[in-house]
């Protein structure tokens, strides 16, 4: 997985592309959450248009993220969720845990200011 980070209106963007597999991937994701809480942001949208596939771990991973920046007193939403990961949360029943959004705008927009 490569992660790319960017900031709009006070909100970070996550955009990490190819497979969620764990391993370095939830230490790359961890350490960037951390590393915004630090900063004192406390809004994060990963968006999800360009993750390949997901496996329990990856799932996990997100898990972890929302619980951190919820822990921080922060949220974490999801944008362009794939097919693919759209029924990997249905089955997992995750889809009720997750905001999700169409688009990284409307996300971003959903947080209140």
């Amino acid at each position: 997985m490569k992660l790319s980070s960017s900031e709009k209106n006070g909100v970070a963007i996550l955009e990490p592309k190819g497979k969620i597999m764990g391993g370095p991937d939830a230490t790359i994701l961890h350490d960037k959450l951390h590393e915004f809480i630090e900063n004192g942001i406390r809004k994060v949208v990963i968006d999800m248009g360009q993750v390949e596939w997901m496996n329990s771990t990856g799932l996990g991973i997100l898990i972890s993220g929302l619980t951190t920046l919820r822990n921080n007193q922060g949220e974490l939403k999801l944008a362009n969720v794939t097919g693919k990961i759209q029924s990997l949360l249905t089955i997992t029943k995750l889809i009720t845990v997750f905001e999700a959004f169409d688009s990284v705008e409307d996300a971003v927009k959903s947080f209140k200011a």
